[in-house]
């Protein structure tokens, strides 16, 4: 994981509507970015839907939220129209920007290996530094411990 202090890196992902978005996107406000393993398990819905349910906290403090995942853009869309998300999932098809955060590697399912982005999250500052870091995080409780730090 990255420290708290440095600058978070940067990236270009594309959104559930194949939009690009890119850390500067972000650049005068504070950044929720969290990293989830596959869109539609049970602990992935379920911390995304901790962040839509808490959304009105976040919007209050206008702090954005951003989740990324290896999924395609497809699922992604999907996934945010299902569970109502008011907030922007990026694919990370290539785990790059997962790796770049460290916060990427291999997890066995069924006999079968997959790579995947951890459940970890980052709070990026106006700035573009790493405010706060939380490392395999509670998906139910999720966004309620991080509006609380805030």
């Amino acid at each position: 994981m990255l420290e708290v202090d440095q600058p978070a890196p940067g990236f270009e992902l594309e959104n559930q509507d194949g939009e690009t978005v890119s850390l500067a996107d972000f650049e005068g406000a504070p950044l929720v970015l969290y990293f989830y393993p596959k869109a539609g398990t049970p602990g992935c819905t379920q911390e995304a839907c901790s962040f839509r349910d808490a959304w009105d906290g976040f919007e209050e403090r206008d702090v954005a939220v951003v989740g990324v995942s290896t999924d395609p853009v497809e699922e992604l869309a999907a996934f945010r129209d299902e569970h109502d998300l008011p907030f922007e999932l990026l694919s990370d098809k290539s785990g790059a920007i997962a790796r770049a955060y460290e916060t990427f590697g291999t997890t066995d399912v069924d006999g079968e290996t997959f790579e995947i982005a951890f459940r970890n999250t980052y709070v990026i500052d106006e700035e573009g530094q790493i405010a706060a870091v939380y490392e395999g995080v509670s998906p139910e409780s999720h966004a309620r411990e991080i509006l609380a730090d805030l």
